[in-house]
């Protein structure tokens, strides 16, 4: 099959999940009166590659998006991809312009569900609820769904990032900004994570970053990549450096690039390395090995056992059970002065009852 799309010029592969790079011009939009250009079929396959994952996503689509203005392009598309078509995997065939805005749709519209989930996550945090109780409920809906309800450290990369600036500059530059003023606030609320997690840091480090010791596990802005761009696990690292940390680094695969561009980071061999007299760790990058650290491993490595789980990579439970201050963004903590808090164990949040005001919504809520 890639052999064929390699023949096919004018085809483009396919793919799912996030979405690498916008469409065609400005950010997959182009004016009504464009239309279909003279003397071209439109021949043009939707590029749905997730980063990591191209070649399997190249091979096992889950669907095909085909942008084409004649029977004939059509034809050539199906011909390309009769591989995963004999497989059973979906074929829509629609206009060029149509096509192209599906990419940055799709793309705008998963980074809009996981700053939404992170905006919940900041109103978690001032009503002591648990964001990861919240997503769970939320996805079990089937008109939400669970996919890309996940709080953490927000998005970055090459892709998301920069797709939403551009379709919302572009669809300015057309007259129909206001449509997509939102997306503004979404990415907004992204780059705030970055920040609330360097105060989470500070708070774990007992109020102060300077002269502390400070593990970073994770600096690509996924695991499975070695990618750093807008990446926010580096972005947090370098500015708790910028504070007066001492940042030591650990990551299987992003710390070359990373070292070009940070090369003020100290960066270890290992997850013990990273974590050697830290006063407190912070878990960036999601990726496997982190989630299967020992805490009573680290425990024996670091000088003081606070962790800042960034992307609700651990089992909170067992890491409190090994005595660690264990801490994550939407996720109820242990505030000094809390009654019931102690050290290693979440904060009791107190209870309200509900008044008939607040039992009527409650009912409405589940009925909707």
């Amino acid at each position: 099959m890639l052999r064929r799309a390699g023949a096919a010029a004018a085809a483009a592969l396919p793919g799912r999940g996030e979405i690498d790079g916008a469409a065609g011009h400005g950010g997959g939009l182009r004016p009504a009166a464009a239309g279909r250009r003279p003397g071209r079929d439109g021949r043009g396959a939707g590029l749905f590659l997730r980063e990591g994952h191209a070649v399997a996503d190249t091979l096992r689509p889950d669907r095909i998006i085909a942008g084409v203005w004649s029977v004939r392009a059509e034809a050539t598309l199906r011909e390309v991809y009769a591989e995963p078509l004999a497989a059973g995997v979906p074929f829509l065939v629609t206009d060029p312009l149509t096509a192209e805005l599906v990419k940055v749709a799709a793309n705008a519209f998963l980074a809009t569900k996981i700053s939404f989930i992170n905006a919940m996550a900041e109103v978690c945090e001032v009503t002591g609820a648990d964001v990861l109780g919240l997503a769970d409920a939320l996805g079990r809906d089937p008109r939400i769904g669970g996919a890309g309800l996940r709080p953490g450290l927000g998005f970055g990369g090459g892709c998301l990032p920069k797709d939403i600036r551009a379709l919302a500059a572009r669809a300015a530059e057309l007259g129909a900004g206001q449509a997509l003023s939102f997306l503004h606030e979404i990415d907004a609320i992204n780059l705030r994570r970055r920040t609330r997690l360097v105060d989470l840091a500070r708070e774990a480090a007992d109020g102060r970053l300077d002269g502390r010791r400070v593990g970073v596990l994770g600096v690509a802005f996924k695991p499975g990549s070695d990618d750093i761009r807008d990446s926010p696990a580096l972005e947090v690292a370098a500015r708790i450096r910028a504070l007066g940390a001492r940042v030591a680094v650990f990551d299987p695969a992003a710390m070359d690039r990373a070292g070009q561009v940070h090369p003020d980071l100290d960066y270890r061999g290992s997850v013990l390395g990273a974590a050697r007299d830290a006063d407190v760790l912070l878990l960036l990058t999601e990726w496997p090995e982190f989630a299967a650290a020992d805490p009573m491993v680290l425990a024996k490595t670091v000088a003081r056992r606070a962790i800042v789980d960034a992307r609700h990579a651990l089992d909170a439970a067992a890491w409190r059970d090994c005595g660690w201050d264990y801490r994550a963004p939407g996720r109820p903590g242990h505030p000094p002065g809390t009654p019931g808090a102690a050290a290693g164990r979440p904060a009791i949040v107190p209870r309200h009852d509900l008044g008939p005001r607040d039992a009527e919504v409650a009912c409405l809520a589940g009925a909707i």
